[in-house]
């Protein structure tokens, strides 16, 4: 029997606080090498920050990582969100998650790695235009407006993954031009990424069980939001051009009529 009033929405809350951090926990658990590269990380900069050799192996070692970890399990995170926001809200998290992740690794490991390579040079870049080459400052924030761009476009990519079926270029060069072509609700979405995860540094348990979670749902829905308006907008052009292509039929009828009427009462 459906629970009702308080307790109904009391339920309904529990429910989905157990989704939302079943989901992050199963994320977290798939993304521990690369999480723990970055705790390692952190800690030695803090407690040794001229220990500089370290922390470029840390790099190293988390760009490695990046395509075959996290791009994987962040896919198969978006498949969970995808179905809440499709209506579809009591799918068994664990067997969502992992059929995600098995059927988007091979895409988004390869996507991984066209991403993790692109913000390598693009960084490298910025940095060789910032602080070595006098004069060209202009040329480094550009490319750092790129990386922007870049980053912001990752949303995008992680929902199309899961959402379409696609070769992995158009992929990401489709997320690249949406994010371009409509930015604002992407960028809306890297903002509340951005609040969430300054609150997550207030309360860092929240990164363990809710924050990503959060963020791949905020994400999605924006995306699929844009998606539906795009769509919403292409089925009306498409409707204005077939009652335009009736009309242009129903006046060549029209005229056609005309001309045989007054060619009939010709003598």
């Amino acid at each position: 029997m459906e629970m009702k009033g308080a307790m109904g929405g009391l339920y309904k809350l529990t429910e989905w606080i157990t989704r939302i951090a079943f989901s992050n926990i199963l994320w977290v658990i798939c993304t521990s090498p690369f999480l723990f590269i970055i705790l390692t990380k952190f800690l030695m900069a803090v407690q040794t920050p001229d220990a500089h050799n370290e922390q470029l192996l840390s790099n190293w070692v988390l760009g490695i990582l990046s395509p075959f970890v996290l791009f994987p399990a962040t896919a198969a995170l978006f498949t969970v969100v995808r179905k809440w926001v499709m209506g579809n809200p009591d799918v068994s998290v664990f067997k969502t998650f992992f059929k995600g992740y098995k059927e988007n690794y091979k895409q988004s490991m390869i996507g991984g790695i066209f991403y993790t390579l692109l913000f390598v040079i693009m960084y490298v870049d910025y940095t060789v235009y910032m602080t070595q080459l006098d004069g060209f400052q202009l040329v480094g924030i550009v490319m750092l407006v790129l990386l922007i761009v870049l980053f912001v476009s990752l949303f995008n990519f992680f929902s199309m993954t899961v959402h379409y079926e696609m070769k992995t270029l158009q992929l990401l060069k489709n997320a690249v031009l949406l994010t371009l072509i409509r930015p604002f609700r992407v960028f809306s979405t890297l903002i509340g990424s951005a609040v969430l995860a300054y609150i997550g540094t207030q309360m860092p348990v929240l990164f363990v069980f809710f924050l990503f979670c959060l963020m791949a749902l905020f994400a999605f829905f924006n995306f699929y939001a844009t998606f539906t308006k795009m769509q919403e907008q292409q089925e009306k052009m498409k409707k204005a051009e077939e009652e335009e292509s009736e009309t242009e039929q129903a006046l060549l009828e029209s005229m056609d009529a005309a001309q045989k009427g007054k060619n009939g009462s010709k003598p």
